[in-house]
């Protein structure tokens, strides 16, 4: 795995377009330096998200639970093959697939990023990589909800989990039990067991 602190991230303006390159211990730290990120969402069959708790020598948030999946795009790579590269290093998961959900932008005093959020469900083995991440597990949404704002997730994850939480309303669960995914860009059939049942008693 690539040392963090010699990545090379594109520079890329509004439209999402590179207009140049810098070094990473340059973009953590100016959020002029629009940078782009791919997140993938991790669920197990009984609709519980995956988290990583980040390494305390993390230069960002260290020690904190953080999206399943999260990493910078390398020069010329698209989101997609991003998110599918650092599933793999990140987890150690791989050939499964992945469906696209949503942009966003992450923008805070210490960085500026372009999000594209994917989905996976996953029933295998984890074999994180422990040079960056400390511990992973699921979590139900209802455990998720109880711990916001407590400090112990990022401020990024709290943000992905509520767009997350916007677009599954707008793409409510349906009313047969289980769950499943379809693969590539075509729509994912999230049913009850991702949330419905959590939601309603709310």
């Amino acid at each position: 795995m690539k040392s963090p602190r010699n990545e090379i991230f594109e520079i890329v303006d509004d439209q999402d377009r590179v207009i140049g390159t810098a070094p990473r211990r340059a973009c953590h730290g100016d959020p002029t330096l629009v940078h782009r990120v791919a997140h993938v969402l991790v669920f197990n069959l009984r609709g519980e998200l995956l988290l990583q708790k980040r390494s305390r020598h993390k230069d960002i948030q260290p020690g904190k639970w953080d999206t399943s999946v999260g990493g910078h795009l390398d020069p010329g790579e698209d989101y997609r093959t991003a998110a599918v590269r650092e599933m793999a290093e990140e987890l150690g998961i791989e050939g499964i697939p992945l469906t696209f959900l949503y942009k966003s932008q992450i923008r805070n005093e210490i960085e500026s990023e372009n999000v594209a959020t994917f989905l996976a469900c996953h029933v295998g083995p984890v074999h994180f990589a422990r040079d960056e991440i400390e511990e992973v597990r699921f979590w139900r949404g209802k455990e998720i909800e109880a711990e916001l704002g407590t400090g112990l997730f990022t401020p990024n994850f709290e943000e992905e989990w509520q767009l997350f939480q916007d677009w599954s309303r707008r793409y409510p669960a349906g009313a047969r039990p289980g769950i499943a995914f379809c693969a590539g860009d075509t729509f994912p059939d999230l049913l009850k067991s991702l949330g419905g049942e959590e939601k309603s008693e709310k």
